[in-house]
């Protein structure tokens, strides 16, 4: 399968810290490594208000990780980030070629 460029972003729960939310983003810019990927960026945006009220929370910590891989990645990523519970939203997509 060939790779394509991908972007993760995703918002870690306030209330973990951000200590732990800077470990969730090691976390899976090792994971993309892990899997067989290549991460070309990440970057930590920090924590941010939210545009809603997400879980009872206001504020998130913001994480974008930029990464080139295939298919079976994704998925693995999809499915491990679902069960993440310090994870309160995310989005998973492909870049444009």
């Amino acid at each position: 399968m060939p790779f394509r460029d991908y972007e993760l972003m995703f918002i870690v729960r306030p209330d973990v810290g951000n200590e732990v939310a800077r470990d969730r983003a090691a976390h899976y810019r090792d994971m993309v490594e892990e899997l067989g990927g290549t991460v070309n960026n990440l970057d930590e945006w920090g924590t941010r208000r939210l545009a809603y009220t997400i879980d009872d929370f206001d504020e998130g910590y913001y994480v974008l990780v930029e990464f080139a891989g295939d298919e079976d990645l994704t998925k693995e990523m999809d499915r491990r980030i679902k069960l993440d519970d310090t994870v309160i939203r995310f989005m998973l997509i492909r870049q444009e070629d």
